[in-house]
């Protein structure tokens, strides 16, 4: 089978390490890929926003799947241009994208379903909006409609920092047109886990679970990443709560898609938050999570190829999805300066050191050297590397993680240190 990944961070080197142990995989091209994925297949100069550049590749590779990692090509319609032209595509469709894409689209579709989510009011005027708040006593979340590459939640403790967010949103426009409209939302608190389910637009698959830490530094402070690190599976995550989030979450959502004539094919992420009333939902996501899927990717047992072609034609019910019972814990290395400033273009050591048992290390903002003596790659990204470490328990993972990544070096590189740490205690409790 050849396959097409779009993307170029450690999600898609994940899958393409994954997908290059399938008997079924014949040619792999990522676009555009980093110096990791260029050692499991050939990357392609096109950006993952390029819809007709990935649209022509795939023709003329004549592709048999295209996977694709990140979501504003889905919310540009790739996977629709992909159906239309008979190459089969893993990942939703414009539409289906949107419970992504528009979070008030997402909850009116939970609240359709039935499906728990915090209360909420939408907003297109910033005058209503602000009215509302005046009425609103304690903290309140404020969000950016539309994709915001993960920035365009506001946690506001009090009227007037909302009111203030709101005008970041609609008045300054911080956020572009993602936030002409916004969303007012229920301030929960509790741990939280992200849920993942492969999709045909009917079946669903078994339910995996990983806690991700999004906070800069140790304690859960700093400014908010993409992603610090992840662990997978929490020890509090068991078959009875992923029996009640399949049924009163998962499938719900659905079917809900099916009957709007928009069935949703793919990964289906849910954002959990568990309250003193039983898990509710803080977001839905149209792909895999990074750095989650980096701890997800090692646990999966079944062929990576079948399962996705399956989800892409409909098959998943003919299909056995099964999950690995081992623990993964997945520390990211980030630039000196991320999520602000930073500089890059630094030699990358240590990735060729002999690799100790159970250990991976995933690419994200790295690329080739430029042919100088040492042959390193380098660095080109806030986030550089993520390195995992498997084990009988998360505690056992997190220590090989860790070791692993103490071979590893760059200039002004950063990491946290408690990924994992508290995973005994609630687990989630340690994601930001």
């Amino acid at each position: 089978m050849k396959v097409l990944i779009v993307g170029s961070g450690g999600r898609e080197h994940s899958l393409a390490w994954r997908i290059s142990q399938s008997s079924n995989l014949t040619r792999l091209w990522v676009a555009a890929g980093n110096a990791g994925t260029a050692a499991l297949g050939e990357n392609l100069s096109i950006r993952s926003n390029d819809v007709d550049g990935l649209v022509e590749a795939a023709q003329k590779t004549k592709t048999d799947l295209v996977i694709v990692g990140p979501e504003a090509p889905l919310a540009l319609g790739l996977a629709d241009r992909l159906d239309d032209l008979g190459i089969s595509v893993f990942g939703p469709s414009r539409a289906a994208a949107q419970i992504e894409a528009s979070k008030g689209f997402a909850l009116d579709l939970m609240k359709e379903a039935g499906v728990p989510c915090p209360e909420f009011h939408i907003f297109t005027d910033q005058t209503s909006a602000l009215d509302h708040l005046k009425s609103h006593q304690g903290p309140v979340v404020v969000k950016a409609d539309g994709l915001a590459a993960g920035k365009g939640v506001l946690l506001c403790q009090n009227s007037e920092q909302g009111a203030a967010a709101v005008r970041e949103c609609m008045s300054a426009r911080a956020f572009g047109e993602a936030g002409d409209t916004v969303v007012l939302e229920e301030y929960l608190s509790g741990p939280e886990v992200s849920v993942f389910a492969f999709c045909d637009g009917e079946n669903l698959s078994p339910l995996v679970a990983a806690c991700d830490y999004k906070r800069l530094e140790d304690g859960n402070h700093g400014p908010n990443t993409g992603g610090m690190g992840s662990f997978a599976q929490p020890d509090f995550w068991n078959a009875e709560l992923a029996a009640q989030v399949e049924q009163t979450i998962m499938r719900p959502v659905l079917q809900a898609m099916a009957e709007r004539g928009s069935p949703y094919k793919g990964v289906l992420y849910a954002g959990l938050m568990l309250t003193g009333a039983g898990f509710k939902v803080l977001e839905f996501n149209c792909r895999l999570g990074d750095p989650e899927t980096q701890v997800v990717m090692p646990l999966l047992v079944s062929d990576p190829l079948e399962l996705m072609l399956a989800c892409a034609q409909g098959n998943l019910g003919q299909t056995q999805v099964q999950w690995e019972t081992k623990s993964y814990v997945g520390v990211v290395m980030v630039s000196g300066g991320y999520p602000n400033q930073y500089e890059t273009g630094f030699e990358i050591s240590g990735l060729d050191t002999d690799t100790p048992e159970d250990t991976m290390v995933f690419h994200s903002g790295t690329q080739l050297g430029d042919g100088g003596a040492s042959g390193l790659p380098v660095t080109a990204g806030g986030r550089v590397l993520t390195v995992v470490g498997g084990g009988n328990s998360i505690e056992s993972a997190r220590e090989r993680a860790y070791g692993r990544l103490k071979q590893i070096s760059f200039k002004n590189a950063r990491w946290r240190r408690d990924i994992g740490a508290v995973a005994n205690q609630g687990a989630a409790q340690a994601a930001g």
